[in-house]
């Protein structure tokens, strides 16, 4: 089964949206479900290097992501978004985080059994 789990909030807005997005990714990841992750809008700062957690957050969101990469899960970004959202407008985005279009997310989203979203 293929899993697509889309994120558009920004890493840190103040609630545990990211966080519980990618703690769900990690779990279905653990029970040999096919997982996809795509972000866009605010949540493709996610992807950068430059996103910290704000003092007092006690989890961090950019190395849960890497960690999931590591295990296997394809994460693409919305490329226009690179330029239009996030607080870190124009950063690149690091290894494994692949840029991508809107026609590779319409065939994932065609592709996929389930489509989530946060």
């Amino acid at each position: 089964m293929a899993i697509l789990i889309v994120f558009n909030h920004p890493p840190y807005d103040g609630t545990d949206v990211t966080w519980n997005g990618l703690r769900l990714a990690g779990k279905l990841a653990e029970n040999d479900q096919t997982v996809r992750i795509f972000l866009m809008n605010d949540s493709v700062d996610l992807a950068r290097e430059s996103c910290k957690a704000p003092a007092g957050y006690d989890q961090n969101l950019v190395a849960m992501l890497k960690d999931l990469i590591a295990q296997g899960v394809a994460v693409k970004v919305c490329g226009t978004c690179m330029a239009r959202c996030g607080i870190h407008k124009n950063e690149p985005y690091y290894a494994g985080a692949n840029k991508a279009t809107m026609a590779e997310l319409a065939e994932w989203v065609a592709d996929s059994d389930r489509v989530l979203t946060f």
